[in-house]
């Protein structure tokens, strides 16, 4: 393992000390970013075995110092929930420009809060864990309830915690406070995995139902048995660290050059009529043909799907290019139409040797909302191509093979 020690700008001006560990072959599996517990520093025992573990299994991983803590630059007096969870974007976003967009979020505490949070905000993240994390943010206010009362009527109150003295504001209460995580965590859209020691005398395991509950599929829970609530033991961090490597692999993008498996998908044909169900993975969806082609219009017509999937892959594209680039697409829209047309009426199409021939062709148009210059906007047309259902649909190598079950 070789680690490199950079710092980043956490949004306000501030350095964020990391260190980014990464393995010694040439290109990382993926990249993941480790956040980590209050009041603690990305050199906990849990968080440097985590890490370590995880790049031994082939991942790049980036753990930083919250604003205020460890060799961050910053006053931890002004910082809050809010704030660590800009950090945590701040974080991903450096990974994006320096290296690549992070595809997994490990937190640890009020980190794992935070890394549910954030995860709406980072298209390119794929899954999510969480290790003794609360449900709730404002759970940490346990800890504080010997001051909570001077906070409130004096504005601020000096506390000691893990034996480290910290100034905690007003403001950091009513932060914590106002994020109501449930509809976070039932709108994640990732895979998400819940680690949690049975006794956890911390943050206790009905914190891992809740997010469990919360949350929609795929999910998963692995009771870390034994463990205390800082996995101060290296081998409950190890432990953790192997699945999460494990569980986490299974949801990354194949790469070019292995086979790529995407959802299954089965249709469910009607007894009359065109109505037919499709269960895509998790989810249903209903095609269906116009009335005017004798069907029932219950949904989109299967050529329809097929707009709506290019249309789809497009705007994620573009979405998690501009993301990278850092720059500033507030939203792509793009519309599309299916026709045949004489092949001779085609210039991008091929069968021109027979002008009478006709061939599918999709219109695209592309439109980029947001402060964009003429350069960035011609960079991301020309981004559109390499979606990967564009490739798909272009590449003219598709094989289809039948055969009865």
């Amino acid at each position: 393992m070789k680690t490199r020690r950079v710092t980043f700008d956490n949004g306000r001006g501030e350095q964020l000390s990391a260190r980014l560990d990464l393995p010694l072959r040439d290109q990382p599996l993926a990249y993941a970013v480790f956040a980590h517990c209050f009041t603690c520093s990305k050199n906990l025992t849990a968080a440097v075995h985590v890490s370590r573990t995880l790049v031994e299994h082939g991942w790049a991983v980036l753990r930083f110092d919250f604003t205020g803590l460890g060799d961050s630059e910053g006053e931890f007096a002004d910082t809050h929930f809010s704030s660590n969870v800009e950090d945590l974007i701040g974080a991903c976003r450096w990974l994006a420009e320096h290296h690549a967009s992070p595809q997994l979020l490990v937190g640890h505490s009020l980190g794992g809060a935070a890394v549910l949070r954030a995860a709406a905000s980072l298209q390119s993240v794929a899954a999510v864990a969480t290790l003794a994390a609360p449900a709730r943010p404002d759970h940490i206010l346990a800890l504080l309830e010997d001051h909570i009362e001077t906070v409130e009527r004096e504005g601020e109150a000096a506390v000691n915690l893990a034996g480290r003295r910290f100034t905690i504001k007003r403001s950091f209460l009513d932060d914590l406070r106002a994020h109501e995580m449930q509809a976070a965590i039932g709108d994640l859209r990732r895979a998400l995995l819940v680690l949690h020691a049975p006794g956890d005398t911390v943050v206790g395991v009905d914190n891992a139902a809740e997010i469990f509950t919360a949350a929609k599929h795929p999910k998963s829970f692995v009771s870390l048995d034994g463990a205390d609530h800082l996995l101060s033991r290296p081998a409950d961090a190890r432990f953790a660290a192997n699945v999460i490597a494990a569980w986490a692999e299974r949801f990354l993008p194949a790469s070019d050059d292995s086979t790529s498996v995407s959802d299954d998908v089965t249709a469910w044909g009607p007894q009359r009529g065109f109505t037919t169900e499709l269960t895509v993975g998790e989810h249903s969806v209903i095609a269906d043909e116009p009335r005017e082609m004798g069907g029932e219009d219950r949904g989109p017509s299967p050529y329809g799907l097929l707009l709506g999937s290019l249309g789809a892959c497009t705007v994620m594209t573009l979405r998690m290019y501009a993301e990278r680039k850092g720059w500033p697409l507030d939203q792509a829209i793009c519309h599309l139409r299916h026709a045949k047309v004489h092949a001779a009426d085609c210039e991008a199409c091929g069968e021109q040797d027979n002008p009478k021939a006709k061939v599918d062709r999709i219109d695209r148009r592309i439109e980029l909302r947001g402060e964009l210059d003429a350069t960035q906007r011609a960079r991301l047309l020309e981004i559109a191509d390499r979606c990967p259902v564009h490739r798909t649909l272009s590449a003219g190598n598709i094989a289809i093979v039948t055969e009865p079950v």
